[in-house]
């Protein structure tokens, strides 16, 4: 089981299995939320204490909501607003034990300009 959680500990969150690669995105939010997002199908992570522990925050095409925890602010995961087949979660991997961050292969995105790998 891998389980992390936001500072605090209202809100809790197990992936379904261990992430292979990870993505630090240079976007105007993910630039200053920090990361990397690792992803997974909608509705398979299990997150305890969302949404009464949470808030969202929603912009740019308003497709998806990034919730952070009310009390401590961590940004813990982001969501469809509107889920469908085959839908993605992204979570913050910034929330999990050091150890499981460091065995991650992280890839660089440009999401401010080219929307692409910048990695080799």
């Amino acid at each position: 089981m891998y389980t992390g959680s936001c500072h605090c500990g209202a809100v809790r969150m197990t992936l379904p299995s261990r992430p292979e690669v990870a993505t630090a995105c240079n976007c105007s939010l993910c630039r200053r939320i920090g990361g990397p997002w690792v992803y997974f199908e909608f509705g398979t992570v299990r997150i305890e204490g969302h949404p009464e522990a949470t808030a969202a925050y929603i912009w740019g095409d308003r497709t998806l909501r990034t919730i952070h925890c009310r009390t401590c602010g961590c940004v813990t995961h982001w969501e469809p607003l509107q889920a469908t087949a085959g839908a993605k979660h992204g979570v913050n991997l910034g929330n999990f034990d050091p150890e499981l961050i460091a065995s991650v292969r992280v890839r660089r995105f440009d999401g401010a300009h080219s929307w692409t790998f910048i990695d080799a």
